[in-house]
């Protein structure tokens, strides 16, 4: 549904939208199974279920059952209502949001535009270290930054509620695309009272009070999360399935068993040596487009021997990325020339020299920077590389190794933990290179290259260069889309003379999803999948 758009000569924007649901839409003459049930996989055990305490994707696509924020993402990644019907701006410095009425908690409470001030300020408070407290500074609202480092009280951030259903929000800079910010799951509300209640303990089965389409009602760990259908939710009524169960499995071919099994719907990905299997023997369920998301190898700048420029430069150059990308993945994917993806709204990169050059070339002049780093025969680059449990992350670590030791001589030790061991070495600093991957929460640029600016919490590269701060603040403060363009080629040039990380590939959304499940949003290059999309249709396919 497009936005109304009237305009003035205040520049004042104001947009209404149309009566939307992104609830599960069913085509003309469709059957259903009398059995609405789905079984999602996830890669790791969620973290945590609550929206200020989730560290990546198996938290989130959780998360985003069980809350809902002021946007939503309709099935193309644009932003479409959620508990806000509406939402005007001024000169997209301030933004008004009206909040439905008709939005409930999950214990039949309204969910108030006060909810959003306690959950926004419980985000940047310094005393919840939320891995995700950078977002609030990164989407501009004003305050945010200062705040989280302790400088400022928690009521100066730019968030108030006018009355009830009604929430303004003040930007420290224009921000177009404010309303795709607020989709992310760091910005959804949570229940004050519920945590006052609970403690630690208010995510708990019978505990969480949510309001989103979903409430949880059982949980395994590392076996299964159970949910249900939220009767208070806004939208239950053009909600169909009425059990989402997801799984925690980290082995891509474990999931794929379960899955040709009957034991998952649908899949996080599979292992990248089935693909062409998979294709052949059921075409219909395997899916591949383009992501909005890049893997990338991220360099210990602060010590080490990846604390030298030098290092981080050869090994980023001889990484050969056609060979991962085409030989070692062969799905789809495509190499990673920038840390920004192709598929990212209105960015046109410039191209790097890691394309325009031949790798040999490249390999060449990769030695010379190791030899004037003190780095040969004599005296071999010995360095780890670590990354979390997965048969594609040790594909790609061994294919990398292979290429170091063969063009360089390096010394590689890999390093292999499960997915919380591996969290508490990225956040102590406890390697020298690690695997790493960055899915956009919104799709512009900013969105990955402020990633890497000195103030982010998921730097975990601990990069820290003025020029490269510059110009995503520079960027930042650009209206128009041009100049904006200007800056981020500028940051993607510093990313590559500095290297505090190498890009390796671009995402495809691969994944398996059985014929029956409908309403799945394929072609979101964020993959936001809310649960209470999907249907599953009359079949007579195998059933758990």
């Amino acid at each position: 549904m497009k936005p109304y758009i009237l305009s003035s000569c205040v520049i004042t924007l104001i947009i209404f939208w149309q009566p939307l649901s992104l609830a599960a839409e069913l085509p003309a003459g469709v059957v259903l199974d009398a059995r609405q049930d789905v079984v999602r996989h996830l890669k790791d055990e969620p973290v945590s279920l609550d929206p200020a305490k989730a560290v990546g994707l198996p938290e989130i696509q959780v998360i985003r059952d069980l809350f809902e924020g002021l946007v939503n993402e309709d099935a193309h990644g644009k932003p479409a209502p959620g508990v806000a019907e509406s939402w005007h701006s001024n000169n997209f410095r301030i933004w008004t949001f009206k909040l439905r009425k008709d939005a409930r908690w999950s214990d039949g409470s309204p969910v108030t535009a006060q909810d959003f001030v306690y959950s926004w300020r419980r985000l940047v408070n310094p005393q919840t270290a939320s891995p995700f407290a950078w977002f609030a500074a990164l989407a501009g609202i004003k305050n945010a930054f200062a705040i989280a480092k302790g400088n400022m009280a928690l009521e100066s951030l730019g968030v108030s509620a006018l009355d009830n259903t009604t929430l303004r929000v003040q930007l420290e800079r224009p921000v177009p695309w404010f309303p795709s910010l607020a989709a992310n799951a760091a910005l959804f509300p949570v229940r004050e009272s519920n945590l006052a209640r609970f403690g630690q303990s208010w995510t708990a089965p019978g505990q969480l009070v949510g309001n989103g389409a979903f409430v949880l009602r059982e949980r395994v760990v590392n076996e299964k999360l159970v949910l249900t259908p939220n009767r208070q939710y806004w939208d239950n009524a053009k909600t169909v399935l009425q059990r989402v169960t997801f799984v925690p499995v980290n082995q891509e071919s474990a999931a794929t068993k379960r899955y040709l099994a009957g034991d998952i719907d649908i899949t996080e990905s599979f292992p990248k040596n089935l693909y062409h299997k998979l294709l052949k023997e059921i075409p219909r369920q395997v899916h591949t487009p383009p992501q909005l998301g890049t893997y990338y190898y991220a360099f210990n700048t602060q010590k080490g021997p990846t604390a030298d420029v030098r290092v981080r430069q050869a090994l980023t150059m001889s990484i050969d990325r056609r060979i991962v990308a085409q030989k070692v993945l062969g799905t789809g994917e495509k190499p990673a020339w920038h840390f920004t993806p192709d598929v990212t709204a209105g960015f046109s990169p410039e191209r790097s020299p890691l394309e325009t050059t031949p790798q040999a070339e490249l390999n060449a002049q990769a030695k010379t920077l190791l030899q004037a780093a003190g780095y040969g025969p004599q005296r071999p680059l010995e360095l780890s590389l670590l990354y979390n449990t997965s048969e594609n992350h040790q594909k790609i670590a061994i294919a990398v190794a292979s290429m170091w030791k063969k063009n360089l001589g390096v010394r590689v030790k890999l390093r292999n933990q499960e997915w919380k061991t591996y969290l508490d070495s990225r956040n102590s600093g406890d390697f020298d290179v690690i695997r790493a991957s960055w899915v956009g929460d919104y799709n512009e640029a900013s969105s990955f290259l402020s990633l890497l600016t000195s103030s982010h919490s998921g730097n975990i590269a601990r990069f820290h260069d003025d020029a490269y701060d510059a110009a995503l603040a520079k960027a930042g403060s650009e209206s128009l889309d041009a100049a904006r363009n200007r800056a981020y080629n500028i940051a993607e040039n510093i990313l590559l003379s500095r290297a505090p990380v190498a890009p390796i590939y671009q995402y495809t959304n691969a994944r398996l999803i059985k014929p029956w499940v409908r309403g799945y949003p394929i072609d979101n290059p964020e993959d936001v999948a809310y649960s209470r999309m999907l249907y599953v249709i009359k079949h007579d396919g195998g059933r758990r």
